[in-house]
């Protein structure tokens, strides 16, 4: 560092990269003395002119308040009050637009002046070699000093670095924006009171040397501070002209010949950096005790009258500045806050004057033009050659016009101080300094997202631990207490009752659990002894039958399930057929049937029409075989039809409905046939037939495919009995239907779905055709007659 301090003071200077010189069009105002702008009507003051938190009010509506008087409370950190720029009441304090590109609207104090102009208490320190360090920066702070030269950022924050020590400090007096001339003309008529500041400022931080840096285009300012510099280690240092020369970085490059790293600052390097006009507020603040409350305004642009340089409150509207000095607006005139490459236009003329407002500009359309629509970017690199911080400005616009913005981090984007000297060179008339400032936005509030997250996850984990360090000890509590509560006891002789109470509640919690949770396998084996109970009072009702005896021989074991029940009752059935018409003949029967076999088809109201006519066919074809044959062999083959139909339910449980309606009532027809060709067995007959009605109900879901394999197997029947000879005798046929038993019963096992009530009907129709048979054995043997086919 020794060595750099003896370059410097030697004269020499360095250089930065990039930069441009537009037109400067400083003569405007500042060949012109300060002037002072006036009290205004009524001031605006935003509680929050500085980059940070704004204070809690000190004031309330109706208040009267002095000039200088705090209106916001300072307080730790980067917080920095407000104060009154004159004495008045408080008539408002609400939302009004703001200084700021947005437009938007922030808390404002409106106070109205009373004319009078007067001063609250003082505290002027002259003598402030005798203050602390500590007691400096706390009257900057109170005083509500910021950054003047535009970042505002808070002074007394800044000069407290972080404990650093500062080797040199730095005023910097360039002012390289076009148009500015406020600290040109603050070095020319006030360079006595700027040295001051830079001797409080020496007193604070101890530097080993000074240097003011000033454009050559400002002689007289030169001059003026160098006439007043008369400390040996305060060097006046003039600079080249060029744009952007006056950022604090380029500053200190030009100066030193140092460059500030990386996401670094320059108090890091033993640097401080401070506008001049910053140091004039030191001055005001420490040695005579005045708060910021005004600053020298730039007014200037071919549409003012008389531009020129002004001393303005704090909270001035920017339209009544423009009439004191007599704008003369043209069509759609622009009012800018700044300089034509940083400033920002003005949403409208009702905005305050704040601590960051250097200069009002507001010129002609001819003057400056507004620039023209934006073109495809050309890839010319003019902008990577003029960007003063060796930046990439086409990629940062690519990346932060796609949202890219990783990869705009990656490449310094907020390296970038947004000078605009990119935009200025740019052919195809892009805006790039307003997509940086979207990026960095965007940046800024998707961290400040992130940041709020991670405080939220950090105070839930913290709820935890002190949850988890709670139980932990709320339970060493109780084991502690449970110990001696047991010791107490042992010690009395006696029993820990809690701990009993405990064991008892456990022992019955046990218990009850065992009695309402009774074991799988008895309730199994309980369900299995009564389904074999009922299965035996069903089998014992059928045994009572003494037709039966061979299925009651069956039932005897206890074995014996549905199906077989059901296949007893169709054999009952086709024996009882057989011996009634074995004594009748069967024509004038046939004729008696008829009838109710045509009323049938009403009980499958909703069979398909053309499954109906072939079951009538079927039937009809049947009927003609049987009258063709004998009167015994008719008896045979009517049984063995019947044996077939009545078993064919078990193998086809799934059978439609309605084609079993049908197949059902062609049975009955046939049966009664067969009784009614005896004379005394007729009655007896129609009294079993009601039963035998509500056998098809336990066919009600029987399935298609099982249908046609039982009418398959009546027709298979039906031509055994044909090929059977003429003249068989009744004892043959009942002996063919015993020895037919055996393969019977071996059909319908597939029909295990037999519901236990029909069964118990269907053996009591077996019982009454029992006796019908027993009965029809006196009468005389059957006549054959043939039957007629009354079908057609």
């Amino acid at each position: 560092m020794q060595h750099l301090l003896e370059r410097i003071k030697a004269g020499n200077l360095w250089d930065f990269h990039g930069g441009i010189h537009p037109p400067e069009n400083k003569d405007q105002s500042s060949l012109t003395p300060v002037v002072d702008a006036g009290l205004p009507p009524q001031l605006i003051i935003p509680v929050r002119q500085h980059a940070g938190p704004a204070g809690d009010l000190l004031v309330q509506v109706g208040d009267k308040v002095k000039k200088g008087q705090p209106l916001t409370r300072y307080d730790k950190g980067r917080i920095v009050p407000v104060h009154a720029s004159t004495s008045g009441t408080i008539t408002a304090i609400e939302q009004h637009t703001v200084a700021h590109p947005s437009g938007l609207e922030d808390l404002c104090v409106l106070l109205t002046p009373d004319g009078e102009d007067a001063w609250g208490p003082r505290d002027a320190r002259p003598d402030y070699w005798n203050l602390e360090r500590g007691e400096l920066l706390e009257r900057i702070q109170q005083a509500g000093i910021a950054g003047l030269g535009g970042a505002v950022f808070p002074t007394h924050s800044k000069l407290d670095g972080r404990g650093q020590l500062t080797e040199i400090l730095i005023v910097n007096g360039l002012e390289c924006e076009p148009y500015i001339t406020t600290d040109d003309r603050l070095m020319q008529e006030y360079a006595d009171e700027i040295m001051d500041g830079i001797r409080v400022l020496k007193h604070l931080l101890k530097p080993k040397l000074t240097l003011v840096g000033v454009e050559d285009n400002k002689p007289a300012a030169i001059a003026a501070l160098t006439r007043h510099a008369t400390d040996e280690d305060v060097l006046v240092k003039s600079v080249p002209t060029k744009y952007p020369s006056g950022g604090a970085k380029q500053t200190i490059e030009l100066l030193t010949g140092r460059q500030v790293p990386k996401g670094g600052r320059a108090v890091d390097m033993g640097i401080m950096v401070l506008n001049v006009a910053t140091v004039f507020a030191i001055k005001r603040a420490i040695i005579d005790g005045e708060p910021l409350i005004e600053r020298i305004v730039t007014l200037t642009g071919d549409a003012f009258k008389q531009p020129g340089n002004a001393w303005v409150r704090l909270g001035t509207p920017v339209r009544w500045l423009l009439q004191r000095f007599e704008l003369q607006p043209e069509a759609d005139q622009r009012v800018i806050m700044g300089g034509p490459m940083m400033g920002f236009t003005l949403p409208h003329a009702m905005v305050p004057v704040v601590k960051a407002t250097n200069c009002l500009l507001s010129p002609t359309k001819a003057e400056l033009p507004a620039p023209g629509p934006e073109q495809s970017c050309i890839r010319c690199s003019a902008c990577s050659d003029v960007c003063p911080v060796k930046l990439l400005p086409q990629e940062l616009y690519w990346y932060s016009r796609a949202k890219d913005y990783e990869k705009t981090e990656k490449l310094n984007l907020f390296d970038c101080i947004e000078c605009g000297a990119c935009a200025w060179v740019c052919p195809s008339t892009i805006p790039l300094v307003q997509y940086y400032k979207v990026a960095k936005d965007d940046i800024r509030e998707a961290r400040a997202e992130h940041e709020k997250a991670e405080r939220a996850k950090q105070r839930f984990e913290a709820k935890q631990l002190r949850f988890e360090r709670d139980k932990a000890a709320r339970e060493a509590r109780h084991a502690e207490a449970a110990a001696q509560r047991r010791q107490a006891m042992t010690a009395a002789g006696g029993e820990d009752p809690v701990a009993a109470a405990l064991a008892r509640l456990k022992a019955k919690q046990e218990a009850s659990g065992t009695a309402a949770q009774p074991d799988s396998a008895a309730m199994a084996a309980a369900r299995e002894a009564r389904k074999q109970e009922a299965l035996a009072r069903r089998t014992a009702k059928a045994a009572d039958a003494p037709a039966a005896e061979p299925i009651a021989a069956e039932t005897t074991t206890g074995e014996i399930d549905l199906k077989k029940a059901a296949i007893a009752a169709a054999l009952a059935r086709a024996k009882a057929k057989k011996a009634a018409q074995a004594d009748a003949p069967l024509a004038g029967a046939e004729t008696d049937v008829e009838a109710p076999v045509v009323s049938e088809p009403s009980v499958a109201n909703d069979t398909d029409p053309k499954k109906a006519a072939i079951a009538a066919a079927i039937a009809r074809a049947k009927a003609k075989k049987a009258a063709q044959a004998d009167a015994p062999l008719a008896a045979g083959a009517e049984a063995d039809v019947e044996a077939s139909v009545v078993s064919e339910p078990s193998a086809t449980g799934d059978t439609d409905p309605k084609k079993a309606a049908i197949a059902a009532a062609i049975a009955r027809a046939k049966a009664k046939k067969a009784a009614q060709a005896d004379a005394p067995l007729a009655g007896t007959e129609a009294d079993v037939e009601a039963p035998v009605v509500s056998e098809p109900s336990a066919a009600n879901d029987t399935d298609p495919k099982k249908a046609a394999i039982a009418a398959a197997i009546a027709r298979a029947k039906a031509k055994k009995a044909l090929a059977a000879e003429v003249a068989v005798p009744l004892e043959a046929a009942s002996g063919q239907v015993t020895d037919d038993q055996t393969p019977s019963v071996s059909e319908p096992s597939a029909a295990g779905d037999t519901d236990p009530k029909k069964a118990a009907i269907a053996a009591a129709i077996a019982r009454a055709k029992a006796r019908k048979a027993a009965d029809a054995a006196g009468h005389a043997p059957a006549e054959s007659d043939p039957l007629s086919d009354k079908s057609h």
